[in-house]
């Protein structure tokens, strides 16, 4: 057991001793990295518009909120891209397992009061021959909470049970 206590802690140790650009992944090819970051871009600028459908469907096939529910989020959430040079800053476009790559910006976001900053990473996949966003990804760019449900129990009898 002592044994496996040693590999292990030597393990760690190496993995913290790589580079911290070691351990994030390889960059994106520059022309796949161009085109990831224009239709990120592109889902920001609808988002802003308030083209809540339009974000929707340029979002990943695999994402769990229906057209309503994600739109209704979106509206609701408590911030919003800003415009301009403000939108994406210090973006750097890393190649994901596939068709995916990942896009890691500091993001303006508009909210109450002022325009804040969230450096945050966005996963986009190429399906149907373009870039699509994770919805997860979006919604926490936007601040969006998830709706908890309460689980409650009820005992036998209240379930009409003896």
């Amino acid at each position: 057991m002592n044994a496996v206590r040693t590999i292990a802690a030597s393990l760690i140790a190496v993995a913290l001793a790589l580079p911290a650009e070691a351990r994030k992944g390889a960059p994106a090819d520059p022309a796949v990295a161009a085109e990831a970051r224009q239709s990120l871009e592109g889902i920001l600028d609808l988002w802003r518009a308030g083209n809540y459908e339009g974000v929707y469907d340029q979002t990943s096939v695999s994402g769990r909120e229906s057209r309503e529910a994600f739109a209704r989020k979106l509206a609701s959430a408590s911030r919003r891209p800003a415009c301009c040079w403000e939108k994406m800053q210090e973006v750097r476009a890393t190649a994901g397992s596939g068709d995916a790559v990942t896009i890691r910006a500091r993001f303006g976001l508009e909210g109450p009061g002022e325009t804040e900053y969230s450096t945050r990473s966005v996963r986009l996949v190429r399906e149907e021959g373009g870039w699509r966003a994770t919805q997860a990804d979006l919604l926490a760019l936007a601040g969006a909470k998830k709706k908890r449900h309460r689980h409650s129990r009820t005992s036998t009898r209240e379930r009409g049970g003896w």
